[in-house]
């Protein structure tokens, strides 16, 4: 097992991402969520996009996960092998790419795409959106598969909280590849939940580092007047 994939093992990663227009994109803001995040405990760090990639790197010490998002369907995270080298040039320890079976935009299959990155000497971490997915990213020989897309790709309804049943056929099919838990973990009772079913680490972004949405959640709890 690689040192770095290691270094994640029975821990949360936390997702330091903002959406386009929001207050907090600004690649020293995430740096300092990403900071603030490491304190707290986090074993490793996922972020979007090149500067914020490079702001992060310069300021933690966990393994960073990196992902160029580009578009907003079809494959739009780390959607061709030039997005996915850019990332490691930018500091990503460990490189997030779309593990789909669709078209990518440079023609390349997954398989393609991941071999060149493993030339480069750049961990690959599969993002899937079904068990299709994991199998066609083991084939590959990726290094670490998760759940990320699960619920986003159409193939899997979206569930209410993490996927725990394509979690866990992942892990019983595959007990030899590291399989990280991501997409909606909301609550630390879920994380638990999702570690017990034996992920390898899990992801957690909106709960954590998304105020916006975390207000709205307690507005929509307070009592109707």
């Amino acid at each position: 097992m690689h040192p770095i994939i290691e270094k994640l093992k029975g821990g949360l990663v936390v997702s330091c991402q903002a959406y386009p227009g929001e207050p907090m994109r600004h690649p020293e803001t995430m740096a300092q969520m990403a900071m603030a995040a490491e304190i707290g405990g986090a074993v490793g760090i996922r972020c979007q996009g090149l500067a914020d990639i490079a702001a992060i790197k310069g300021q933690v010490k966990v393994p960073v996960i990196g992902i160029w998002k580009e578009g907003d369907e079809g494959i739009y995270i780390t959607p061709t092998l030039r997005h996915a080298r850019c990332c490691a040039n930018a500091g990503a320890d460990i490189v997030a790419i779309d593990a789909t079976r669709r078209l990518r935009a440079d023609g390349l299959t997954y398989g393609q795409t991941v071999r060149a990155l493993h030339d480069d000497g750049t961990l690959v971490m599969a993002d899937c959106g079904s068990f299709a997915d994991a199998e066609q990213a083991v084939e590959a020989g990726t290094d670490v598969i998760s759940t990320t897309l699960a619920g986003y790709t159409g193939e899997r309804e979206k569930t209410d909280g993490p996927d725990f049943e394509l979690l866990k056929q992942m892990i019983d099919a595959f007990p030899d590849v590291p399989v990280i838990c991501e997409g909606r973990i909301h609550t630390p009772a879920q994380l638990t939940a999702v570690m017990e079913v034996g992920a390898w680490a899990a992801v957690v972004g909106t709960a954590i580092t998304h105020p916006t949405s975390i207000a709205g959640w307690f507005r929509d709890a307070l009592p109707a007047h």
